[in-house]
């Protein structure tokens, strides 16, 4: 008995097999510690296995903590980024590149400037960390299309969209194949946990099969791996995600109606089990400039009073719920 051993274990494998005998869309798993060490993770592999450098990311859509991908923007539309929190080198900034989200001319004038140096784009599907930002599935076919014909790896950070809107995250949910794949602590049941998964000729390149190096003390250690098997178990149900995709759309529904009815500048968005509280008359929002920076205001008095009720949401407007 104990909590972590440094080394295999039993449940581990157990976990493994749970997720890729239920997963199409990957083959060879790896555990880790939480989100962004998967995704610093992803991204290393991505760099060893191409033998490039250059990341993309795009403006909106945030990757946990890794140097690489605290950045913004540069002052051109096909430009290094620059560091957006202290601490973190220019040097490092100046690999990733930071794109306008849902603007196909962006990458592909990116790609035509750098295509021997990227070595992958990376994007969050499902885009929940700076708002529900809904990426049509035409623009996340056109990244999948486009990568694959510069032979450049595509990575889709499903640390918040996995498992939340079926088994097989927003690849499934979409029905489109990326090289690699991130997740988070919810494959832990909330433990600390994260993951990152691909094909095997990809995995394989992880040492000690191959040349990138990634190991971790704590990574699927026993109880989060047994917390995992316990949850997805549930997830695996029949009707589990029909019976939540009812629950979320019925919430949304009645709150949606009741603002509507009062004329209300009030809205949710929502995808599978995710959900946005907005306070916009937009009937889509794609990018996070489509965020009115005023409307936090509303949501900060909507917070306050939510909270002396007794209701707790996440402090911030930008922040998604789920059900």
């Amino acid at each position: 008995m104990g909590t972590t051993f440094g080394a295999p274990t039993r449940k581990e494998n157990e976990l493994a097999e749970l997720i890729l005998k239920n997963n199409r869309f990957i083959e060879k798993i790896r555990f880790v510690s939480s989100g962004t060490e998967a995704v610093m993770s992803a991204l290393r592999l991505a760099r060893g296995f191409t033998g490039k450098s250059v990341i993309i990311k795009f403006d909106g859509c945030y990757h946990g903590h890794v140097d690489s991908l605290l950045v913004n923007a540069g002052s051109g539309l096909s430009t290094f980024g620059i560091s957006s929190s202290a601490g973190v080198t220019e040097s490092v900034a100046k690999d990733t590149m930071v794109l306008p989200l849902n603007d196909r001319r962006a990458v592909e004038i990116a790609i035509s400037d750098y295509r021997e140096d990227i070595a992958a784009i990376i994007i969050e599907p499902i885009p929940a960390n700076n708002g529900l930002i809904l990426q049509d599935k035409e623009y996340l076919e056109f990244l999948r299309d486009i990568t694959k014909k510069n032979n450049i790896l595509l990575i889709f950070d499903e640390v918040i969209s996995g498992f939340r809107v079926g088994f097989e995250g927003a690849a499934g949910y979409y029905g489109i194949q990326p090289d690699i794949i991130t997740y988070g602590k919810i494959i832990g049941g909330g433990m600390p946990v994260g993951a990152y998964g691909a094909n095997k000729e990809i995995m394989s390149h992880i040492s000690p099969d191959g040349n990138v190096y990634q190991a971790g003390t704590l990574s699927g250690n026993p109880v989060a791996m047994n917390a995992g098997i316990a949850q997805l178990k549930i997830c695996l149900q029949k009707d589990f995600y029909s019976n939540l995709n009812n629950k979320t759309e019925k919430f949304a529904k009645t709150i949606n109606d009741f603002a509507k009815e009062n004329n209300y500048l009030f809205k949710i968005f929502r995808i599978g089990s995710i959900f946005w509280f907005a306070f916009t008359d937009k009937e889509f929002v794609k990018t996070s400039s489509d965020i009115e920076s005023e409307s936090m205001k509303y949501f900060r008095e909507m917070h306050k009073d939510l909270l002396e009720s007794g209701i707790y949401l996440g402090p911030s407007g930008y922040e998604v719920g789920f059900i």
